[in-house]
């Protein structure tokens, strides 16, 4: 119930999935979302096998990830920027869902604050108890990591829906695509300025 309402609470991951969906339409959408998914997974293990602790304990790396993160972002929202001027459709549709699925993983996965949120939502749940701590962690981790795929996905749809009544008016459907762009560069800009946890 706690990750099912912290999946519903809309954040980063789902307004980043929206953008690529209004930007590039439904295949990019969901392309993003398996993307982010895959990447969400990476702080799952990185969380069961203590990387992620040791990332967020050193100022140095955390900074690293962060700002690798942040520049990826911004590029992206600047490369969805300067496609907006061609409106056509691209000619090898599955490679460029291939690249959409591979940003969103990387998006995901040089995102610190990912990292922070399982380490600090996750141990919650773990029973020491029990036995099999790191085996508890990504059982709850891939719990975790579904319910905010599910959430991305009714988002992609309805994204994708608004767009679709948007693809009679070229200029309004353009104005979106760089709004999306921008908004993609804005959430760059915020990860930037984000601050590691206190330990």
């Amino acid at each position: 119930m706690a990750a099912l309402i912290v999946a519903a609470v809309p954040g980063p991951g789902i307004f980043y999935v929206a953008a690529r969906t209004l930007s590039g339409g439904k295949r990019a959408g969901f392309a993003s979302t398996f993307g982010t998914a895959l990447g969400g997974l990476v702080h799952v293990t990185g969380g069961a096998l203590g990387v992620s602790a040791l990332i967020l304990a050193s100022a140095e790396l955390f900074t690293v990830l962060k700002f690798a993160g942040a520049l990826y972002l911004v590029w992206l929202g600047i490369k969805t920027f300067r496609e907006a001027r061609d409106l056509a459709q691209q000619p090898i549709v599955a490679t460029r869902t291939y690249h959409v699925f591979r940003e969103g993983v990387l998006v995901e996965a040089l995102n610190p604050k990912t990292a922070a949120f399982f380490l600090a939502f996750i141990p919650q749940f773990v029973d020491p108890a029990s036995g099999y701590v790191a085996l508890q962690f990504i059982t709850l981790g891939l719990i975790s990591v579904a319910l905010n795929t599910l959430a991305d996905v009714v988002v992609v749809m309805m994204a994708a829906s608004a767009r679709s009544g948007l693809t009679r008016n070229p200029n309004l459907l353009q104005r979106l695509r760089q709004g999306s762009g921008l908004f993609i560069a804005g959430l760059g800009i915020s990860l930037a300025f984000a601050r590691r946890p206190a330990r």
